[in-house]
């Protein structure tokens, strides 16, 4: 297997739940930290939300490997950022049985 050309820079943030002062919370982004990728379209479909049609696709997204419970490996309900795109961490596998590298399965909703 290849070593993949990792030439997006992205970031990765993680959810917050902050307090809105009416006894709710807001849900906001945090940066953890810039990781290094390769984005790989999978696949595409059409989706629909209250806010009207979206289009969903897949992606394959794969960074440099780290171990379990370490703040620098993706978990899924995190995201990455890349310029203005967001993509939804749906799951993370190790792509090599040495755990060089990690994919990341994910979602980039844009309204159509």
């Amino acid at each position: 297997m290849s070593a993949p050309r990792l030439t997006c820079e992205l970031t990765l943030e993680a959810p917050q739940k902050l307090p809105d002062g009416a006894g709710g919370f807001a849900e906001t982004w945090q940066a953890l930290g810039t990781l290094w990728g390769a984005v790989e379209a999978r696949s595409g479909r059409d989706g629909g939300s209250a806010g009207g049609p979206v289009a969903l696709t897949s992606y394959r997204i794969i960074v440099r490997g780290a171990p379990m419970g370490d703040p620098a490996r993706p978990a899924p309900g995190q995201r990455f950022v890349f310029e203005t795109r967001r993509f939804v961490i749906e799951a993370v596998a190790e792509r090599d049985p040495a755990g060089r590298y990690l994919t990341c399965f994910a979602e980039e909703e844009i309204a159509a």
